[in-house]
């Protein structure tokens, strides 16, 4: 069994926001493999399904981002989930919009969402699929806190697509797999 954890905040307010795309990219898994996220527990709303043989949940913390590991720590304790066997999908300012990154472990690079899973988890170990929402201009949390143009937005459709893919791969095969295939993808503006 794999948790796909997509990072975010509840609430309308925060609807296509940059901090959000972990929320939007568990909607697009579901959406394609017609998961329902219906159940509320665990500190998060989740649902089940099969991603080709093997069962997946599909999880949005509703803890607020800075305190997502709480609500990860309770639904793999209740599910016996291994570390290896998470997936955390997240934004990241360092990467352009139109690039992603996956990787097997690592320091949370200042994003807080992670902080609090590596704390919570007592480990940095987990596959973890970084999309890019681009560095601020001006004042970070206005940036990420802030929606994307429409012409990021049609981008960022297109990575949500590669992120269902990568998902695919590190379940079917492993991350080392997925991180080849899919590290060297850029769909940004500025390299079209």
């Amino acid at each position: 069994m794999f948790l796909i954890v997509g990072l975010g905040n509840p609430g309308i307010d925060y609807i296509n926001t940059r901090h959000n795309i972990g929320f939007d990219a568990i909607d697009y898994i579901a959406d394609k493999y017609n998961i329902n996220i219906n159940r509320e527990k665990f500190k998060g709303v989740y649902g089940e399904g099969r991603i080709d043989n093997e069962k997946v949940i599909l999880f949005k913390p509703t803890t607020y981002m800075n305190l997502s590991g709480e609500a990860i720590r309770l639904i793999c304790d209740f599910y016996k989930i291994d570390n290896s066997n998470i997936i955390i999908i997240y934004d990241d300012i360092s990467l352009d919009v139109g690039r992603l990154r996956i990787r097997e472990k690592g320091s949370a690079g200042g994003h807080n969402g992670i902080k609090s899973i590596i704390s919570n988890l007592n480990s940095d170990i987990f596959p973890r699929i970084k999309i890019g929402v681009g560095s601020p201009k001006g004042d970070l949390v206005k940036h990420v806190l802030g929606k994307f143009n429409g012409e990021d937005r049609k981008i960022l459709n297109e990575i949500l697509d590669i992120v269902n893919e990568s998902v695919k791969v590190i379940i079917n095969e492993d991350t080392k797999e997925a991180m080849n295939k899919y590290n060297g993808v850029n769909l940004s503006k500025q390299d079209c």
